[in-house]
């Protein structure tokens, strides 16, 4: 670009003139684009940041993730469903736990839970001897539950991530719908 004078009146009322030169006034701000540029990674940095965050909290909850049970170490009390596969995800500052199975008569089950373990009532679906659940982090490997109907404890136990992550054990203690007290426990290892 060639450059171009313009006459400009002195605002002083000087009769001198001022050459002013459109091409410096036509280049773009480099401090502008810079500040633009610095902005753009700042916020990149920001998000990578965010999502590295993101997955550490994921990744330093070993309960999280898909959990089969291991058949060979079962110890089923008679009556009883299974629950062959359970997963845990992070749901918004919640946990969504879905447990795949049979019922006592061998028809499959789902069995829906989301809320936090803080000991507090979170409604569970799929479930006909259940309408809520309360999780409780002892620890962070070890979690307390308590299976509710209609407010009543019907079964209670703990699940335990070995130190490893590979495997977790729980041990259910309850009474069946017929007034029975059980006792069962699952291992299940981490998929």
């Amino acid at each position: 670009m060639g450059e171009s004078k313009i006459t400009v009146p002195d605002p002083c009322g000087n009769l001198s003139h001022r050459w002013v030169y459109i091409e410096k006034a036509l280049k773009p701000n480099k401090n502008l684009d810079s500040m633009a540029r610095m902005n753009t990674k700042l916020i990149g940095l920001s998000l990578a940041v965010s999502l590295v965050a993101g997955a550490a909290c994921f990744a330093a909850n070993p309960q999280m993730g898909t959990w089969k049970v291991n058949e060979a170490k079962l110890k089923l009390a008679p009556g009883m469903g299974e629950n062959t596969t359970v997963t845990y995800k992070n749901m918004l500052g919640n946990t969504k736990v879905t447990r795949d199975g049979t019922d006592a008569k061998g028809k499959p089950t789902r069995h829906e839970w989301t809320g936090k373990f803080d000991g507090k009532d979170y409604a569970v679906t799929g479930d006909p001897n259940s309408d809520s659940r309360a999780y409780t982090k002892v620890n962070d490997r070890t979690l307390n539950f308590a299976v509710k109907k209609s407010g009543k404890t019907t079964m209670s136990g703990q699940i335990m991530v070995a130190p490893d992550g590979k495997t977790r054990t729980v041990t259910v203690r309850g009474t069946d719908p017929k007034g029975k007290k059980f006792k069962t426990i699952a291992v299940y290892d981490k998929q």
